[in-house]
């Protein structure tokens, strides 16, 4: 497979993957991570967050992927799901008119909110919200886009669904994650319980299932991380679909 797929005619793209896709979605025997837990230890981690340099560079990274993908050039609004400290989206201030970053952990959005305003940058909105909540304080947008957030919530389907429903027509979804691993990636003392990365088949499945065309898949980042007494590598994604008029 070429290692981009980039702007072909859309109908066209579309049938060449759905072409390679199987018919299977998701298995149901994926456990749930309790939210209560998880926003307890993203609210510990939150102060040091921003301590780790590896995480500025693969927003870095990610960042120059969907400026190139979609040139916002500044005129469309978009939506950061998962937005933690917010790296990700200071690395597209330039890129979008407006950002509304959403985060369900109180610590992460405390800290994004005090580096907002250190930055004086004014076009950032930050929200605590869940993907779930069922009115939550988010006005649809031209763009959806989240990093390494995906496989921490259980329903899949459900959160295409809300980003189909908060999207404007026309509007573009980009989710950047882990390629299916072993489990290792979080390791057996994390307390982690989400997915273990996502095969590029099986999203696509949900994907289409929620009313999107799938335009794009690109593994386009590696974080190596040591496993016991021995490095590892695990590849990141980045796939981007489209939500019809």
């Amino acid at each position: 497979m070429p290692a981009r797929l980039l702007f072909m005619d859309k109908l066209q793209l579309y049938h060449i993957i759905r072409q390679g896709f199987t018919s299977q979605g998701f298995k149901t025997e994926l456990r749930t991570i309790s939210n209560a837990e998880s926003r307890m230890s993203f609210d510990e981690l939150a102060l040091t967050w921003d301590n780790d340099p590896g995480k500025a560079e693969r927003a870095a990274v990610f960042a120059r992927e969907i400026n190139t993908i979609i040139n916002p050039d500044g005129k469309l609004d978009a939506i950061e799901f998962g937005c933690g400290t917010g790296l990700l989206s200071f690395s597209l201030k330039d890129s979008f008119r407006t950002i509304t970053l959403a985060d369900s952990s109180k610590g992460m959005i405390d800290v994004l909110k005090a580096k907002i305003t250190n930055s004086g940058i004014t076009h950032f909105r930050p929200i605590q919200a869940d993907l779930f909540d069922v009115q939550p304080d988010i006005v649809p947008a031209d763009v959806i886009y989240t990093l390494l957030t995906l496989h921490h919530i259980h329903d899949v389907d459900g959160a295409f669904a809300r980003f189909n429903a908060l999207l404007k027509p026309h509007g573009t979804l980009c989710i950047a994650d882990l390629v299916t691993e072993d489990g290792s990636f979080h390791g057996t003392d994390s307390g982690f319980d989400g997915h273990q990365g996502f095969s590029r088949d099986a999203l696509n499945v949900v994907a289409v299932s929620k009313g999107f065309i799938t335009l794009h898949y690109y593994e386009c980042y590696t974080i190596e991380k040591k496993v016991g007494d021995q490095k590892k590598q695990f590849p990141l994604f980045l796939m981007v679909f489209r939500k019809p008029a």
